[in-house]
């Protein structure tokens, strides 16, 4: 006769079973709302071209990033079956929409209301953790990410009462100190640091958010390509080639990250320590998204102002250039080697832009844009042979 465990479950009730690395639909339903966040991010670039504006962009976007990012990383932790995890999660999906519809005004109006549903989000998520997984390493690890996100809301919220050019300043501040914490091991003046090995990693899980996100930040380009041509009066015969062009561009993008970052290529089974899946995760794939957002924005600047102007040339190379950065980033934490066809590709769209913006309007614009298909195009096929032959 068997006699039955009685030994008590100090088990955290909304830990994640282990072994269970599926999306669930509460984090797909999450994720829905960054489709939203994105679009806001390009039409603000859009409608702010200039080097200011682009600043103010990328503070932005890496504040609405780095919301998802530690989103994505604690559903690694926690039970999406978990009533209280799903009210999390819907808390967290409010504070990204508020910010998102924030985004055209943070630096004007709603800077106030942008700054309030970052720290909601950024201080609430960990303060659920340490509450709920007491007892458990997580909760202490927590406990140290809730201060270096405590210091970096009171500063965005700070920030939101100054004006625009100090407000830039505080908020670039405010997103350094948040995203510098893993990189510090979260260390906090009389608690302690967290090392990376200290916090258990589902790099399955992880990979498919991420996978998920960029597709949502390349099916953006798709919507923005579609109201845009909903929008003319007469679409051209330049329209159709430049929206033909866009969107063997984006499936070029699609194929060369899947090629790359698909399930069982070598990137996907690599390094599944925390550490590497912080550099291919946190930091990586948010230059990634990055980069598919301002190949957005250039192809919207293809179709509306098809002049050779420093801003069309800029964003047409800087999609992909960060793209390539992530890209480097990501291998060299999954692999630990980047192949040469990533700096290749990144020098001869250097070279293109340079001799873009020197040639100024006598150089046609569609011809910046063959050129980065053609890199792009490319990239996706060298990727998908190297590929195969591993």
């Amino acid at each position: 006769m068997t006699t039955p465990d009685t030994t008590p479950d100090t088990r955290p009730r909304v830990l994640r079973r282990a072994g269970d690395s599926e999306v669930a639909p509460i984090e797909l339903f999450f994720d829905l709302v960054y489709v939203f966040a994105i679009v806001q991010v390009s039409h603000t670039l859009l409608y702010h071209l200039t080097p200011v504006g682009a600043l103010e962009t990328a503070v932005l976007f890496a504040a609405v990033w780095w919301l998802w990012n530690y989103s994505a990383w604690a559903m690694n932790y926690l039970d999406p079956a978990r009533p209280s995890v799903r009210m999390l999660n819907a808390g967290l999906m409010l504070a990204a929409l508020g910010m998102a519809l924030a985004l055209p005004g943070a630096f004007g109006d709603s800077g106030l209301l942008f700054a309030l549903c970052f720290a909601a989000a950024q201080i609430g998520r960990p303060l659920f953790l340490v509450v709920t997984m007491r007892g458990h390493v997580m909760a202490r690890n927590y406990r140290n990410l809730l201060v270096w996100s405590t210091a970096a809301s009171v500063l965005m919220v700070v920030g939101a009462f100054l004006p625009p050019v100090a407000r830039l300043v505080v908020w670039a501040v405010a997103v350094a100190v948040d995203m510098a914490g893993p990189r510090f091991e979260f260390r906090v003046p009389g608690l302690g640091r967290t090392p990376m090995e200290e916090w258990p990693t589902d790099v399955e899980h992880l990979a498919e958010r991420n996978r998920l996100v960029f597709i949502i930040a390349l099916g953006e380009s798709i919507l923005i390509m579609g109201f845009t041509l909903s929008e003319m009066e007469v679409v051209t015969p330049y329209a159709v080639v430049i929206t033909l062009l866009g969107f063997a561009g984006l499936v070029a993008l699609w194929w060369s990250y899947f090629a790359l970052a698909g399930h069982g290529t070598r990137a996907a089974s690599g390094d599944g320590s925390t550490r590497a899946a912080r550099a291919a995760f946190a930091y990586a794939h948010g230059l990634m998204v990055a980069g598919a957002v301002l190949f957005a924005v250039a192809i919207d600047l293809h179709l509306t102002h098809p002049e050779n102007t420093p801003a069309l040339v800029l964003t047409s190379v800087g999609g992909p250039l960060l793209y390539l950065v992530g890209n480097k980033l990501y291998l060299q934490g999954r692999t630990g080697t980047v192949g040469r066809s990533r700096y290749v590709a990144a020098a001869v769209l250097v070279v293109a832009a340079a001799v873009a913006l020197v040639a100024g309007h006598a150089l046609p614009a569609i011809v910046i844009g063959l050129v980065v298909l053609a890199v792009v195009v490319g990239l996706a096929v060298v990727t998908e042979l190297t590929e195969r032959r591993a």
